[in-house]
């Protein structure tokens, strides 16, 4: 019987020890996916019931939550009651924004990291506005759903697997929202060339980019205890990939018929992070982890590809780059907007002279116009339009984004960004970092649906009827 046992044992590690060899040979890493918790299911589509009238309570009244705070007293059916921040002055400077704008004052909460506990208590509170540091965006939303509230949260929403997985199983579990803002999918060139590739303009999309290149050494001193230089020198990966990633996400249909499959990262030496450091405190910065410069590519389910660039430490022009390449056309936004389609090329060898690397036509701006107007994205009305553009936030579309929220909770609708967007744009940062450091390595990007991520074919905006 002993005997018996010792082989049956020695059968089970050979077993493992072939599953994990089969594994490893496919040179591909891969993450713990948690099982769904009992009586879950996934939040597809989710809705909660309408509401007339959306109460809002800010977490985090520094850069971007001032600016929300004005911008949100514009937005129709949007109330503000109460904010939150450590520093009572920034309440205080919140309260009174609201107050010139004539609206009633909010109740101010502040003095501590935990003083948001008592602002998601309120019975009167149904939405929090997490405008915080990012390493109190996830404690913040958590508290929030489980107190009934809906989250919408600054980007990045969540900067490890764990805290992508919680805010998943918390959204799903509580049927509440849990949505990141992710401003840069309501940029008016974005919207537009959405609403082209939906119509087929540009074929089929096969690659897209997107970046965040953007030379933070004049603002690093703006925030706060200095936590996000401090975050760059803590962590490898692309730590900020959402503004260029959401865009192209959507036009890919990212779980809405497709997926991330894999992904690549890389980066180079830190070079200018370390510099940075010294020249704020003097401290030896030897240990800085984020390269100057991070790229990471991702292939998905359906044989597309994606290349996300990060980039805040070099002094180059601001740049989120935008690029789809499709079979039949092609758009870019920076540094200029340029679109090409097959209509009206060179076709044959006898036209091309292949000295004249200009010959490609690249529409004219009058031509571009003419495009959009054609094929208009849904959402951006000219009353909408004109009003984002009036009250501002980085030209508009902060408030598109923000009035779109709105409206899809004042009508019950499913919001344009879920938690499994949340889930996918967040996740190049801590699987790029294990891809850097294991030599490059591809990573598998798990199913954040857990299996219903072609369950909806194509990314829509949803209206009230």
């Amino acid at each position: 019987m002993k005997a018996t046992k010792l082989i049956f044992a020695a059968a089970l590690l050979l077993a493992a020890a072939c599953t994990t060899s089969k594994q490893a040979s496919d040179g591909i890493l891969r993450t713990q996916v948690p099982a769904r918790p009992a009586g879950q299911e996934h939040a597809l589509e989710l809705t909660v019931p309408a509401l007339d009238t959306v109460r809002i309570g800010i977490v985090g009244i520094g850069m971007r939550g001032a600016s929300a705070v004005s911008r949100l007293s514009f937005v129709p059916g949007a109330k503000i009651v109460a904010l939150c921040d450590v520093e009572p002055d920034r309440v205080e400077a919140g309260r009174q924004t609201l107050l010139n704008r004539g609206l009633p004052e909010p109740a101010g909460y502040s003095g501590s990291e935990d003083a948001y506990k008592a602002l998601c208590e309120r019975d009167d509170v149904d939405l929090v506005y997490i405008c915080t540091d990012w390493i109190h965006h996830v404690p913040v939303a958590l508290y929030a759903m489980e107190h009934g509230k809906n989250a919408a949260i600054e980007v990045p929403a969540a900067t490890s697997m764990e805290d992508i997985w919680a805010l998943i199983d918390k959204s799903e579990q509580t049927r509440k929202h849990c949505m990141m803002l992710e401003n840069c999918c309501y940029d008016f060139y974005e919207l537009s060339c959405l609403a082209m590739a939906q119509a087929g303009v540009f074929g089929e999309i096969l690659h897209a980019e997107g970046a965040y290149l953007h030379y933070l050494d004049p603002y690093w001193d703006a925030y706060w205890n200095n936590w996000r230089l401090d975050f760059n020198r803590k962590h490898e990966g692309d730590v900020y990939p959402t503004h260029g990633l959401g865009p192209v996400c959507q036009v890919l249909n990212i779980h809405r018929g497709d997926r991330f499959k894999t992904l690549v990262a890389m980066d180079t030496k830190s070079v200018n992070g370390p510099l940075a450091v010294r020249k704020r405190t003097g401290e030896d910065a030897s240990d800085f982890k984020n390269g100057d410069l991070t790229s990471t590519l991702i292939r998905t389910e359906n044989g597309k590809t994606i290349l996300i660039e990060h980039g805040v430490l070099t002094p180059r022009p601001y740049d989120r780059m935008y690029q789809l390449v499709g079979t039949e056309g092609y758009a870019s936004k920076y540094p200029i907007p340029q679109i090409c389609v097959r209509r009206g090329q060179i076709e044959t060898a006898a036209e091309a002279n292949h000295e004249d690397l200009d010959q490609e036509k690249i529409l004219s701006r009058e031509e571009i116009e003419a495009l959009q107007k054609q094929y208009p994205n849904p959402v951006l009305t000219p009353e909408l339009e004109a009003l984002a553009k009036e009250v501002g936030g980085h030209g508009g579309m902060d408030f598109i984004m923000d009035y779109r929220l709105i409206y899809c909770l004042r009508n019950g609708l499913p919001l344009d960004m879920d938690v499994y967007d949340l889930a996918e744009w967040c996740c190049l940062g801590p699987l790029g970092a294990l891809s850097i450091e294991n030599g490059n390595r591809p990573v598998e990007v798990p199913d954040f649906t857990r299996g219903a991520w072609n369950r909806i074919q194509g990314f829509s905006y949803a209206f009230a009827e």
